[in-house]
């Protein structure tokens, strides 16, 4: 055992280094391809009706470890959709079963949880691997976790092997500092930083690593929002490194696991980022992002008076220190006697019964009651637009959930993004409002009492190193001479921009659907209708560029995709976990960063793609070429896809597709 790094690493790369499996050395860099153990393995009722699809082709065999799934049922539920939806009954009751199958100890059923909220409250440790079903698997890097989205194949893999693969991500930091005025919270914090440095820019397939001197202020409920809404930043993982205010918060849990049982890792000083980017808080103010993009922000400044149809409180990113701040706004305006005017609708929503209770017992909710919320039970609710509370077409809301894109809380909807404070404070007269003068009443002794706060002893943190089990030089990829069988694919393309996310791809209203035909009939449904028609009359091959497939893990829009009739896609870039699902469901896609393609290529030019890497634009007879993938998405790529690869070299599959 190797118990120091001979070369320095970023966070990241120690947990990584202390999972991987079969290392030739002590350390691990940017661009290796690791064969990794994971600890937990979560998702939703949602992901799961895809995962069962997996498990399924699989054999449904049995779980690595039962007691290191976790599945909550969360996504398309709330009292009504339970009561009258046949198809979010279908996939709670699909949930059920898989629980009652495999005896979950971790299964929480509807208006219980929010999958994210538990989990890092009740759950996780620092230097953990998660992989989860869910882009915002993200939030987890809170607590100093490695944790990622992954499609359902992957996590469904995960669940029954017990390890994955990973590429060791490029890696940037965000160094904060000075100190944020009272009630700004984390969600101002990280629309800030997309403000500053753009979604899908800096970020992208990244390992982010939030540091500097500001973050020791920082709440763990600050760095969850922070690390969920990484995935909007376009990062694979976001990480803050776990110190003393994280043993705290871990040490106030009554069952075990507590703050002893984590790592406490640290990147080395040298560590080997390829950016670092300096975001300053101490004139930070409350923002809000416009649609139809969470980096699209402004000062709320700009937008005051601004009439709103609905307010939301809610969604994974929304922390019980939100809707505690949102409900002391409230209670702050009541007490000078600003009375609830205006119309429209306004809802709450905890992230799990546990804040509920909490926020019960300090007298809370009163305030939301009286200022004319309604509350729901625990679920994503608005956020995913796909349950019974959703947002009419035109309708402009005020959200403090983490995504703007277009249709998001619905079909036609609008949706502005802010901190839980700040929508509480617009929900006053439903129209934007600074909640600074609000704020200021607020006493923060009793803020810090309701949160469990005060007089907290910070434990001492012992740093860790990690335990890098080392194997003979000799292990070499078994794939490194691995090619795809050379293919052509002739046909016209359909032409997209920048940042297509799976949203826009497959509509979260059809993402009950396993059918690939039946998907592909809806794929682009909103955003471009008729895409399947044009896809099946010969418009087979896409071509965008920047950031395809951004947002929800969603491997259905692969599936739709698939279903649609699309042969190739072609980009310059793609969201990590989208290009993950490509190469699981074996559709072909290339890589081409030569701007001159873009500019030659339009909507239905005919191309003729050599899936071995390269594109002839007919019309013109220029050639452009691809980059080339890695050994081991070669490799899948050959098994065809991730289920025949598993089918083909059983639990050892990623040992012998690596060589490790």
């Amino acid at each position: 055992m190797q118990t120091s790094p001979r070369r320095a690493m970023t966070l990241t790369q120690k947990i990584l280094a202390a999972h991987a499996m079969g290392l030739s050395r002590p350390w691990v860099q940017a661009g290796d391809i690791l064969r990794v153990r994971v600890d937990w393995t979560i998702a939703s009722e949602l992901a799961w009706n895809g995962m069962d699809k997996t498990y399924e082709a699989l054999g449904r065999p049995p779980l690595h470890n039962p007691d290191r799934f976790f599945l909550a049922v969360d996504h398309t539920v709330d009292p009504t959709t339970l009561r009258s939806d046949p198809r979010a009954q279908k996939l709670v009751q699909l949930s059920r079963s898989f629980a009652k199958e495999r005896r979950l100890r971790h299964f929480y059923d509807a208006n219980q949880t929010i999958l994210h909220t538990k989990f890092y409250r009740d759950l996780l440790l620092p230097g953990q691997i998660v992989i989860g079903a869910d882009s915002h698997s993200s939030s987890h890097g809170g607590l100093g976790a490695f944790a990622i989205g992954l499609g359902g194949a992957d996590v469904a893999a995960a669940m029954v092997l017990g390890e994955s693969w990973i590429e060791v991500p490029d890696a940037i930091s965000v160094e904060y500092v000075g100190t944020p005025a009272f009630g700004l919270t984390g969600k101002d914090i990280i629309l800030r930083t997309l403000g500053e440095l753009g979604r899908n820019t800096v970020a992208m397939e990244r390992s982010v690593e939030y540091r500097g001197p500001a973050v020791a202020s920082f709440s763990t409920d600050m760095r969850f929002t922070i690390a969920n809404m990484t995935a909007e930043f376009g990062g694979l993982n976001g990480i803050f490194e776990p110190d003393a205010v994280t043993a705290a918060w871990l040490a106030q849990r009554t069952e075990a696991p507590g703050f002893e049982a984590g790592l406490y890792f640290r990147a080395d000083e040298d560590a080997p980022y390829i950016a670092k980017h300096t975001i300053r808080l101490d004139s930070l103010e409350p923002l809000v992002a416009k649609p139809f993009s969470p980096d699209n922000v402004v000062p709320l400044t700009q937008h005051v008076g601004m009439p709103v149809h609905g307010v939301f409180i809610g969604a994974c990113t929304t922390t019980e220190e939100e809707l505690v701040l949102g409900a002391l706004v409230l209670e702050q305006a009541l007490r000078r006697g600003i009375e609830p005017t205006g119309t429209g609708r306004r809802l709450v929503v905890p992230g799990d019964l546990s804040i509920q209770g909490r926020l019960y017992e300090a007298g809370l909710w009163r305030f939301y009651e009286q200022a004319g919320f309604q509350i729901d039970p625990p679920g994503c609710s608005m956020c995913l637009g796909v349950a019974s509370q959703r947002a009419g077409k035109g309708e402009t809301w005020l959200s403090s959930q983490n995504r703007n894109y277009p249709n998001r809380m619905g079909e036609g909807s609008l949706a502005w993004l802010a901190s839980g404070p700040t929508v509480a404070a617009a929900s006053l007269g439903m129209a934007i409002r600074d909640p600074r003068e609000l704020l200021k009443g607020i006493d923060q002794d009793r803020f810090a009492r309701i949160l469990h706060r005060q007089n907290r002893l910070l434990p001492e943190v012992s740093v860790s190193q990690p335990q890098v089990a080392v194997v003979a030089e000799s292990s070499v990829a078994a794939t490194s001479g691995a090619q795809v069988a050379a293919s052509t694919i002739s046909g016209r393309t359909q032409r997209f921009g920048n940042h297509i996310d799976t949203d826009a791809i497959i509509p979260g209203q059809f993402c009950h659907l396993t059918d690939f035909k039946e998907l592909g009939d809806h794929c682009f449904e909103f955003v471009r209708p008729g895409f399947a028609e044009r896809v099946r009359a010969g418009q087979n091959i896409v071509v965008a560029e920047e950031g395809w497939g951004s947002g929800s893990s969603r491997e259905q829009a692969v599936w739709a995709l698939k279903g649609a009739g699309v042969a190739v896609v072609i980009a310059k870039s793609y969201a990590f976990i989208h290009k993950r699902n490509l190469v699981n469901e074996a559709l072909p896609f290339l890589v081409i960063t030569d701007e001159e393609f873009y500019t030659l290529t339009g909507d239905d030019d005919e191309l003729s793609v050599d899936l071995s890497g390269s594109v002839t634009h007919v019309r013109s007879g220029r050639t452009f070429h691809a980059r080339g993938s890695t050994p081991l998405i070669l490799a899948l790529q050959r098994e065809g896809g991730l289920v025949p690869a598993i089918s083909r070299n059983g639990p050892q599959v990623f040992g012998r597709l690596t060589g490790h």
